[in-house]
């Protein structure tokens, strides 16, 4: 029945209204930031200030990884809880001009004296959760190195000259930042270098207040001059192992000195008519695919977006997804990984079958993959305007990674070693010289002449993530921020059957999934618990670029400036 409106002032401005909301074209819309689109570069990241400098980068010529460089430099700076110079780094990168997809795994090794034995003649049995002992070697300094030789376009010195700015000269710092590093305080007072460099006033900074990191600085400079040598061969090399001696640790100057990251050929699986890449092991992207492939056994699109039916499906196939990865994944090179039989579809079929729809399993043991014969962390992507792409992810592991600073650098350690085993018949044992089992991946998909580079952090939510992002592209037809911004679920532990969902997933399917057997805890409506995104998408026959960055962060996508005349 139509409106009457019987005032003709009110009828006219009715009238007005109705066709300047364009017949409420936008009464449907689900998601709270537009996408960003431009025919130039983008780059998303968990700080403005770190995008607009890879923004920046790419306007002056940089190529994806100048530009995820230069952002990923100023992420350390600006949240340093998150990452830094002082853990490890995975990428992805797209070469537009061949349409090759090349890994690289920058995460860095245990010490040569590291060992189990090591370890239990000081009387520890199990792996300590940070300290000394759970530092091993950083990796991002020289995948930085790595990215740059091969597909860089500037000198390190200008990717890194946006960082080594704000260091010296302040930056404000952010909400959801100073949240973290508000929540580290203790653990930060548990070594007199971390709690000088990060505690100024003996306190965390607050919400907008200026923080200068000198040691920070000073540290970018020695590898602005000297490349990867000016971080593994010199003074910064030579305070992080005295830290490591004076704490009865096992680090030396050769395992700093010797270490080299490796560029890996990613692994892929088919969704929906999307390909999907991840890094391979020791990364747990593996379970990102292995999910992907029990879901794609259901009817997911058919049953609506965060349907009871849909949760479930994806929750039981998270279960059997990373049973897997518990048991099977660690360093290749030290243990066999079956990727390719965790990876078939016939083997996901066989996991597939093992799901009551009716029921959650609460005891999901690992299968038998066929065997061929013979939280914390950031996240940021980055396309240019030649369609090359960088998919980039970067962690300290926990919040201030061990708690460690060594004197002078500015920067915390790392504690990626806590993921070791201590039982040497687990493929994830502890051995020198031995990468752990990591959480951290970056990812890649691609369909037809359209590309998205994305991730989510967030520990071992990530696989989980990266699942629900594809699905909300290839089952729900989302864009890309709408598909990050799109309620999620996460279950933290490999046992038992408790599940976090976000408020925004409707009561009466939390009700029907308590039912069959979930023990829900409800989260906020845009939850860290589920983790933080960013994405960017090229969709080559049209020459456009889509940028989307998550509201659970405070990050943002930056389009690159247009060129400057004066520059020419």
């Amino acid at each position: 029945m139509a409106l009457q409106v019987e005032n003709p002032f009110l009828a006219l401005l009715l009238t007005v209204t109705v066709l300047a909301l364009g017949s409420h074209a936008q009464d449907g819309r689900s998601q709270g930031r537009s996408v960003v689109v431009s025919r130039y570069g983008i780059v998303a990241a968990e700080s403005p200030l770190a995008a607009q400098a890879g923004a920046t980068i790419l306007a002056r010529g940089g190529h994806a990884v100048d530009a995820a460089v230069a952002t990923n430099a100023v992420m350390g700076l600006v949240s340093p809880h998150m990452n830094g110079m002082g853990g490890d780094l995975f990428a992805i990168v797209y070469e537009a001009g061949t349409g090759k997809v090349f890994g690289l795994n920058a995460s860095g090794w245990a010490a040569a004296g590291m060992s189990i034995e090591f370890l239990k003649n000081k009387g520890i049995r199990a792996m300590p959760p940070g300290g000394i002992h759970t530092v091993t070697v950083p990796g991002a300094v020289d995948g930085w190195d790595k990215l740059l030789n091969r597909f860089g376009r500037m000198k390190f010195s200008d990717n890194l000259a946006p960082a080594i700015h704000y260091a010296e000269e302040g930056f404000p710092v952010t909400e959801w930042v100073a949240g973290g590093w508000l929540a580290s305080e203790a653990k930060l007072r548990g070594n007199a270098e971390a709690a000088r460099t990060f505690l100024r006033n003996d306190r965390a900074p607050r919400f907008g207040e200026i923080f200068k990191n000198p040691d920070l600085a000073a540290s970018l400079k020695l590898i602005a001059a000297n490349g990867r040598k000016g971080f593994y061969e010199g003074e910064t090399a030579r305070r992080i192992v005295r830290t490591s001696e004076q704490l009865d640790g096992a680090m030396a100057l050769a395992d700093l000195a010797e270490f080299s990251s490796e560029w890996v050929e990613p692994i892929s699986t088919t969704y929906r008519g999307w390909t999907v890449y991840e890094i391979p092991p020791s990364g747990q992207g593996i379970a990102a695919l292995s999910m992907l492939n029990i879901m794609e056994n259901f009817p997911l699109g058919e049953w609506g977006h965060n349907s009871v039916d849909g949760l479930h499906a994806m929750i039981e196939a998270k279960k059997l997804a990373y049973a897997d990865v518990l048991r099977y994944v660690a360093d290749p090179r030290f243990s066999k990984v079956p990727v390719a039989g965790i990876l078939s579809k016939e083997y996901a079929r066989k996991r597939f079958q093992l799901i009551n729809m009716a029921k959650a399993n609460c005891a999901v043991p690992p299968g038998q993959p066929p065997v061929p014969a013979g939280s914390d962390t950031t996240y940021l992507t980055v396309v240019d305007r030649d369609g090359n792409m960088v998919s980039f992810i970067q962690s300290n592991y926990a919040g201030f990674g061990s708690g460690l600073v060594a004197e002078g650098t500015g920067f915390a350690l790392q504690n990626r070693g806590a993921l070791f085993s201590l039982d040497a018949s687990h493929p994830n044992a502890l051995v020198g010289r031995k990468r752990p089992l990591h959480t951290i991946i970056p990812a890649l998909m691609s369909r037809g002449t359209v590309r998205i580079a994305f991730g989510i952090m967030g520990g071992w939510n990530q696989s989980q993530a990266h699942a629900q992002f594809v699905s909300n592209v290839a089952d729900h037809g989302m864009n890309i921020q709408a598909a990050l911004e799109a309620a999620r679920f996460t279950k933290p532990t490999f046992q038992g059957c408790d599940v976090f969902l976000e408020a925004r997933i409707p009561s009466r399917v939390r009700e029907e999934l308590a039912k069959r057997g979930h023990e829900i805890e409800s989260l906020g409506i845009f939850s860290d618990e589920v983790g933080g995104g960013q994405a960017v998408m090229r969709d080559f026959a049209a020459g456009v670029n889509y940028g989307a960055s998550d509201p659970r962060k405070d990050g943002e996508a930056i389009p690159e400036p247009p060129p400057n005349p004066s520059d020419k």
